[in-house]
């Protein structure tokens, strides 16, 4: 029997996060606000590699499976 995965803390923390970024959005320093935009786009680019990576985990993890399979014939 199969669970569904509970994000529940994954999407707190993801909510709380874009609330701290829209407060430093509105941050009277301006280096603080001018980072904003760079941070989002880092996060951005760390969930396309760890989807990138998780991917290729998959399709490395069904290869050996099948390898492991064929031997077993």
């Amino acid at each position: 029997m199969f669970f569904q995965e509970d994000n529940t803390y994954k999407d707190i923390r993801e909510k709380s996060l874009e609330q701290w970024l829209e407060d430093m959005e509105k941050h009277e320093d301006v280096a603080v606000r001018g980072g904003v935009p760079l941070v989002r786009d880092y996060l951005r680019t760390l969930k396309q590699e760890n989807k990138r990576l998780s991917d290729e985990n998959e399709l490395k993890n069904s290869y050996l499976k099948k390898m492991s399979n064929r031997g077993k014939s």
